[in-house]
This record gives structure tokens, C-alpha cells and sequence, in this order.
């Protein structure tokens, strides 16, 4: 195995580990916002304890959250300069400004507002301190819009020009320069649904947890008996705090699923124009056809593992939907991916030459197994968060008196099967976004096709026996942060929610510290 290929399984790995806390982060910090605004503005006290809890019981989730994300986070800038040197020299001034506002404006923002709101409870006045958490979420969402930004630039290329002499893309103030970069189409197309991601992500963990332990107390509640202290302490705990956050968690669900399927309509219609090879091959479309149909199931033999299209055969389609998916007209014409392949070669050369001056034969197409599977495994893990919605919607159906909660075994563990899935569903996202470019690193504007780098010519002339030691060195480290991760976040769910305990005196409730252990 060559550098090039060892240092884009070291970014990939890395990108998508990292991907793993900051969805969770993005969307479980507008959540815990909301949860608190909720207890805030409640005027039944039952209620007002109720949301207290849980936001106090997710907030140190998301606490852990960020911790971790933090440090994944900044191991993955270095690898620009330590194996995407070329790259780095390349767009340095391009790539660096979006970056840049990122680390001045939104992480300084999240990080300093996270600080307030954990040591602010019962010191800043309640309104002031309700401010911190939404400042820690419109920060993290600033930071997806700011790294979105400068990875757009690398899915299409704007407001930049080549300088002859030194060869590098620079800001040019006469294509937009940096405000051409910041409202970018495809960033514009790319945030809602990031964001909606990052909610999904998030709403299926609150409802995951929530069902958890509704389900806990509920079945403790009749082993105790309802007549008993102990069982009506534990069906007040599935009632009055678990079965809301779950109804809170469906609805939040139901928000970004919606959110995701229009988002993601106006991007995939946006890649069509920008990208016409990363979906033909996210179609495997390889012949251009009028009405292309939709393939829910493609087999391919050894071929397919690369890019040829040689040996796919196409097993369940459905007629015209892809043509549909791209222009909302059932007859459109599309390009496949060999007549896409013909016309690059044509206009980018039959032969490129990678860093160390070595020419190889130019192939324009992006791994078509790994393009076609990962757009259905971005599309298909959601159907959990869909099955899990509807099935907690009908089982705490019910107002009042006559509100149910569940004692169901198995959608106690489906639903905590439900939480992983968003996360592999946005991974898979990635990967099919940053494989689907491939062999770019930057791949050219179709309307202005001057700034444009392929991906073995980014890379840093290293050896390969030390770009598989930083990958060996990244992956112990990132399994130790990965085990300490998982058992933290294990430990602070299990923990639940105490028990309410009013003061027999003052009939006020008892009010529990943020805690990552309660």
C-alpha cells in the first residue's frame, strides 16, 4: 500500500470518529436549550422539577460529549500539515479564513458560554444563565457552518483564482473572495442539512435514553405495587419525567426528518449540477438514460470494488425516480458514468502527474461500491429513528389521567438500538460526500473550471512506513479516548434520575446539582 492511500485511511478514519461526537454535540445542546427554556417557563412546579432534572441529567451528557469531541477535533487539523502538505500550500489561503473564523468565533463562543452555564447554576440570574446554553448551541451550530464552508470549497470551488506564479488558489476579491466562500450554494444547500443530521442524531438519543428508563420504572412500579410508597415513587418517575423527554425526543425526531428529507431534495438536486459523476455512481448509472430509473439493489463483481462499470447488474429498480430526484421532471436526460468519463478526459488530460513527478494514466471516476452503499446506508439507517418515533408515539399515547406509559421489553431495547443508527447514518453521509469526489481534492466548478487539485497531488511526499506510524499512534489513541468516551456517557445514562424528595416542612422539592454522576 502506497502513502497516498495509508494517508486517506488516517483522515478518513479520523474524520468520521471525530463525526461521532459532534452531531450529538450540535443537536443535544439545542435540546438541553429547550429543555430549560421549557423548565423555566413552567408554571406547574411538578413540571418545573421535572424539566430541571432533565436538563441537568442530559446536560452532563453533552458535557462529556464536548470533552471528547474537543480533542478529536484538534489532532484532526494537524494531519493538513503533516500529510496534505501539498494540499495545505495549495489552498492555504482559501482554506485558512473559514478555519480561522471557526476557532476565533465559534469555539471561543461555545467554549466560554459551556464554562458559564456549568458553574453558573444558582449564581447567574435565571434568565442570564438560560442565555449561556443557548450561546453554547448557536456556537456549535456556528462551527458547522464555518467548517461546512471550507469543506464546500473543496466540493466546489468559489471566489478563488490560480496565481501563475506560485501556482496556488488565493482569494480573489473580483470572484467575491471570502464572502463568495461564506455563502457558497453548496454551503448553503450542505448546513440545514447538516443540522438536521445533528438533530436527528441527538433526538434519538434523548428518546432512546428516556424509553430506557420510562420502561425501568414502569415494570419497578408493578413489582413494587402501585399501593406501595416505593412502586408510586417509581410510576411518578416513568410519568412525570421520562414519558415527557420521550414525547419531547418523538417530536424532535419527527422535526428533523422532515427537515432532513427537504434539505436533502435541494442538495441532491444541487450535486446533479456540480457533481454529475458522484451521483451517477451514487446511482450507478452508468449508461446516460432518459427517465433514469432508481436502484434499490445493484450487484457488481470484483470490478465494482473499483470503478468500472463493467460487470454491475442492476437487480430492483424503479423507473424514472432518479431522473425525478435530480430536475422533479420524470424525463430528464442523465449522464452516466462512462460518458462522464470520456468528457473529463477530454478536458483534464489522459495523464496526471502525482507529487513526486510521476505520471499515471488519469481515471475520473470514484469507487462505485463504496459511492453506491454509502448513499443507502445514509438513507436507510434513518428508517430506525422513523420505526422508533412512531412506535413511542403509540405506546405513551393518552393526556391526563389517561396517559400511558410501557412496560414492552422490546421496545425497551429497540429503542436503545435506535440510538447508534443516526450516528452510522451520518458517517455514512460523509463518507459517501468526501469518496464520492474522489479523485479530486478540489474538484473543478463546472462554470468555472480553473481551480480545481487532484487527491495525489495533495498529499505530502512522506514515506510510507511513517504515515502508517502516526496511524498506528491515532488509533490506539483514539481507542483509549473511544473506551473512556463510551463508558462515561454508559455511566452517566444508567445513573438516571434520582427520585424526587419534598421537604415534609416546606413541600419544596429537592433540587440536584449538575453532576456527571447524580
Amino acid at each position: 500500500m502506497e502513502a497516498l492511500d495509508i494517508a486517506r485511511w488516517q483522515f478518513g478514519s479520523m474524520t468520521v470518529y471525530h463525526f461521532l461526537f459532534v452531531p450529538l454535540t450540535i443537536g443535544l445542546s439545542f435540546l438541553v436549550a429547550v429543555m430549560q427554556t421549557i423548565s423555566m417557563r413552567s408554571r406547574n412546579p411538578i413540571a418545573k422539577d421535572a424539566w430541571t432534572r432533565l436538563t441537568k441529567f442530559f446536560g452532563s451528557m453533552l458535557i462529556v460529549n464536548f470533552g471528547i469531541g474537543i480533542a478529536t477535533g484538534i489532532l484532526q487539523e494537524f494531519q493538513f500539515g503533516m500529510n496534505w502538505s501539498e494540499y495545505s500550500r495549495f489552498v492555504g489561503d482559501v482554506f485558512g479564513a473559514p478555519l480561522a473564523l471557526e476557532g476565533l468565533v465559534a469555539f471561543f463562543m461555545e467554549s466560554v458560554f459551556l464554562g458559564l452555564w456549568i458553574f453558573g447554576w444558582g449564581r447567574l440570574p435565571e434568565k442570564v444563565h438560560l442565555l449561556t446554553i443557548w450561546c453554547v448551541s448557536f456556537g456549535t451550530m456556528a462551527s458547522a457552518y464555518f467548517i461546512v464552508a471550507a469543506n464546500s470549497f473543496m466540493q466546489h470551488p468559489v471566489g478563488a483564482s490560480i496565481n501563475p506564479e506560485t501556482g496556488r488558489a488565493e482569494l480573489d476579491p473580483d470572484k467575491g473572495g471570502l464572502w463568495a466562500i461564506l455563502t457558497n450554494i453548496t454551503t448553503l444547500v450542505a448546513f440545514p442539512h447538516i443540522i438536521f443530521g445533528a438533530l436527528l442524531v441527538a433526538a434519538a438519543f434523548v428518546t432512546g435514553v428516556a424509553s430506557w428508563h420510562m420502561v425501568t420504572h414502569h415494570n419497578r412500579a408493578r413489582t413494587a405495587g402501585l399501593t406501595t410508597d416505593e412502586g408510586r415513587a417509581h410510576d411518578q418517575q416513568a410519568r412525570t419525567i421520562f414519558r415527557p423527554a420521550v414525547r419531547f425526543g418523538v417530536i424532535a425526531l419527527f422535526i428533523a426528518g422532515l427537515g432532513l428529507f427537504v434539505t436533502g431534495d435541494q442538495q441532491g438536486q444541487i450535486m446533479f449540477k456540480q457533481q454529475p459523476m458522484k451521483m451517477a455512481s451514487a446511482e450507478a448509472l452508468c449508461e446516460t438514460e432518459t427517465g433514469a430509473s432508481f436502484s434499490i439493489l445493484t450487484v457488481g463483481g470484483p470490478q465494482a470494488f473499483h470503478q468500472d462499470c463493467g460487470d454491475v447488474t442492476h437487480v430492483i429498480q424503479v423507473p424514472y425516480v432518479t431522473s425525478f430526484l435530480a430536475t422533479h421532471t420524470f424525463d430528464a436526460t442523465l449522464q452516466g458514468v462512462d460518458e462522464l468519463q470520456a468528457k473529463d478526459l477530454e478536458t483534464y488530460g489522459t495523464t496526471v502527474t502525482d507529487v513526486h513527478g510521476e505520471q499515471h494514466a488519469a481515471d475520473y471516476r470514484p469507487n462505485l461500491f463504496v459511492t453506491f452503499w454509502s448513499f443507502r446506508l445514509m438513507i436507510g439507517l434513518a428508517v430506525f429513528s422513523a420505526v422508533l418515533a412512531f412506535w413511542a408515539l403509540w405506546i405513551t399515547r393518552g393526556r391526563g389521567e389517561k396517559a400511558r406509559t410501557s412496560g414492552s421489553q422490546v421496545f425497551k431495547w429497540f429503542a436503545v438500538l435506535s440510538i447508534p443508527m443516526p450516528f452510522f447514518a451520518n458517517a455514512a453521509g460523509w463518507v459517501f460526500t468526501e469518496m464520492g469526489r474522489q479523485p479530486w481534492v478540489v474538484v473543478p466548478n463546472p462554470d468555472d473550471p480553473t481551480v480545481f487539485l487532484m487527491t495525489m497531488q495533495g498529499v505530502s511526499g512522506n514515506p510510507a512506513w511513517m504515515v502508517i506510524t502516526s496511524l498506528t499512534s491515532f488509533a490506539l489513541l483514539y481507542t483509549v479516548l473511544a473506551v473512556i468516551w463510551f463508558h462515561l456517557m454508559r455511566k452517566a445514562a444508567l445513573k438516571g434520575i434520582p427520585l424526587p424528595r419534598r421537604d415534609p416542612e416546606t413541600q419544596q422539592l429537592d433540587t440536584p446539582t449538575l453532576s456527571f454522576e447524580y
